[in-house]
């Protein structure tokens, strides 16, 4: 399964990769996100609760990133496992652009499932990451012009 996509963040480029590098803030942006520990600059694990059409599941992962190209660019990956509900792994790909007073953020994401997830249906799984996504990315740029304008 592959997502990509474009946002315009109203925040500047240096504040939005703070932002995607802050717990706190991820924690509160990610859908069903229970609990994010950062380990270190590049090792995040995260205790997430999904519903995927009929299957709810509890997810525990972990997360690396590679901050290589930073802040400009930048790339993550991890892996998931919810137990009976199956697994998942992937990564994504992503892009922060100055313009003006904003940001864009592209991101291009890759990710297979297992299990009874994968059972599901490509179009509902696909429907569903695409909706998770929209939401983080909506509560990411909402939680980033609160920040701006406080």
């Amino acid at each position: 399964m592959e997502l990509a996509d474009e946002i315009i963040i109203n925040a500047p480029k240096d504040a939005v990769y703070a932002a995607l590098n802050d717990a706190d803030i991820l924690q509160k942006c990610i859908p069903g996100c229970e609990e994010l520990i950062k380990h270190s600059d590049t090792e995040l694990e995260a205790k997430v609760v999904l519903k995927i059409g009929p299957v709810k599941a509890r997810f525990s992962g972990a997360v690396e990133l590679d901050t290589v190209g930073a802040p400009d660019a930048f790339s993550l990956s991890g892996q998931g496992n919810g137990g009976a509900a199956g697994h998942a792994k992937g990564g994504a790909d992503v892009t922060l652009s100055a313009d003006g007073d904003t940001t864009i953020l592209k991101y291009d994401a890759k990710a297979e499932i297992g299990g009874k997830l994968a059972q599901l249906g490509s179009r509902l799984i696909q429907g569903t990451a695409k909706k998770l996504a929209a939401k983080f990315f909506k509560s990411f740029a909402d939680e980033m012009e609160n920040q701006t304008v406080a």
